[in-house]
């Protein structure tokens, strides 16, 4: 009789009535991104896309673009990975998605589209997103907010945009949810999880992101161990001499600054010891095609820049072509393309260009956090599943210097330094500590991904799966 009554009370029936129209309101949403065929698509197989707008501030008219895959099969079951490149000032739309893991490659000439037999949505539902504000198509109405930027700001913007996304996708709310990234986004990718583990502890269950993990590669982490790493990385690799890499040594302290004074003139020099190869894969072809006049290397910038910036990438190497951001570039420029992904409703790139990487961004943003290493001892403890990986053949983000951070998390070794395999091959190197997996990915440089695709999904799908890597051959 109890239950009767309550179903039959006005509150109860106004409670369920706007429950409803908010459930209905969400789907509208959610199917009015909903992308069809892009231009240059194949129409096998098919694809399930969304793309679109997530306002992630209302006063200053701040939005960020995002570009979400279902899973290929069972979508319903799988988790939820939202991947984030670094930069600062660099696309996931343009790396991530459309270059590396997404369903969609840009394909060898920027005229269309490719299916990636190694996409990571055979895995999982993929969410890329367009961050920090200012970067690809996302756009802010109040041009101060381009003057604010630093890692606090994004974390905060990003995690309004997942809360945000989740009432317009709420099937996805309770799915198992990983954070990824690489590069800059060693940076981003830490201090994002932190924050939603932070609101988890003050929130109900029904409003808790269901975070279980990430999972980081050649991740910018520590100032003085990547830049150690970069220094010892070019002398192995014979790009310095001896009597340099002492100099340099004798020279520069990374734990006050890499552009103090004399360092700051040493470092500039070692830059541009790269000018003619490749620094984000040493052992990959350069671009020499006209495009590379303005995607040139960041060896060519003052180190005063590069050390602002540190991995800024405005240009990089794609499987056989290094000239593959030329294509990506001219494919997001097109009114078509941008017009069936639902971008640049605002007019924010009306007057530039559509471009990999933000100068916008990439030349005001604070890098005011020097590590993030205690986030990772703070997430280790409460549980958070944590891996990272490595292209070994990278100068940018060498995996020396990211040997040492996770070195100098002090975590006990559950398992040691050993090859792990794929098709008969040694594919890398990984050790388990309690906490965290480190692993390495041969003859991949920055965006292993790219680089190394079907060694990049054994890699998230052990990750996924929770179990360890081949260390027999598959």
């Amino acid at each position: 009789m109890a239950s009767s009554t309550v179903a039959r009370h006005p509150l109860f029936t106004i409670f369920v009535a706007i429950f409803m129209l908010l459930a209905i309101a969400a789907r509208d949403k959610q199917e009015g991104d909903r992308a069809g065929f892009l231009p240059g698509q194949p129409r096998s197989p098919p694809v399930s896309q969304f793309s679109g707008y997530v306002t992630v501030d209302e006063h200053n008219g701040r939005a960020l673009f995002y570009w979400f895959f279902e899973a290929q099969t069972l979508p319903a079951q799988k988790p939820l990975i939202l991947w984030l490149n670094g930069g600062p000032g660099c696309s996931s739309v343009g790396y991530g998605a459309a270059s590396e893991l997404g369903p969609l490659l840009v394909n060898s000439n920027g005229t269309g589209l490719e299916f990636n037999t190694f996409a990571w949505n055979k895995e999982a539902n993929l969410l890329f997103l367009e961050s920090p504000v200012g970067v690809g198509f996302s756009y802010t109405n109040t041009t101060s907010d381009l003057d604010n930027i630093d890692d606090r700001f994004v974390a905060n913007d990003v995690y309004t945009f997942l809360v945000n996304w989740f009432n317009r996708f709420p099937q996805y709310k309770s799915h198992d949810f990983y954070i990824s990234g690489e590069s800059y986004a060693g940076h981003y990718v830490p201090q994002l999880a932190e924050v939603v583990y932070d609101h988890n502890k003050h929130l109900g269950g029904n409003q808790q992101i269901n975070l279980k993990g990430f999972i980081v590669g050649n991740a910018e982490t520590n100032d003085y161990f990547d830049y150690t790493g970069i220094v010892q990385f070019a002398w192995s690799h014979s790009v310095i001499s001896d009597q340099f890499y002492e100099q340099v040594k004798n020279v520069c302290d990374f734990r006050i600054s890499p552009i103090a004074n004399e360092c700051s003139h040493l470092m500039n020099l070692l830059y541009k010891m790269y000018h003619e190869i490749d620094i984000y894969n040493v052992y990959a072809p350069k671009c020499t095609t006209d495009g590379s006049a303005f995607l040139s290397s960041s060896s060519d910038s003052t180190v005063k820049k590069e050390a602002k910036n540190k991995s800024k990438r405005s240009r990089m190497y794609s499987g056989y072509d290094p000239c593959h951001s030329n294509y990506v570039e001219a494919y997001f420029n097109r009114m078509d393309v941008q017009k069936s992904l639902h971008a640049n409703t605002s007019g924010w790139i009306q007057d530039r260009r559509w471009s990999l990487c933000s100068d916008l961004i990439s030349d005001d943003y604070d890098m005011e956090v020097f590590s993030v290493l205690p986030i990772y001892s703070k997430l280790i403890k409460a549980g958070i599943k944590i891996w990272v990986y490595s292209g070994d053949v990278d100068g940018r983000v060498p995996f020396i210097g990211s040997r040492y951070w996770v070195e100098a998390l002090g975590l006990p070794i559950k398992s040691q330094w050993q090859p792990w395999y794929l098709k008969n091959q040694v594919a890398g190197r990984y050790v388990e500590y309690e906490g965290l997996t480190m692993a390495t990915v041969r003859g991949a440089g920055h965006t292993v991904p790219q680089d190394k695709p079907a060694e990049a999904f054994v890699l998230i799908n052990s990750f996924l799966s929770d179990q360890q890597l081949p260390t027999k051959d598959i």
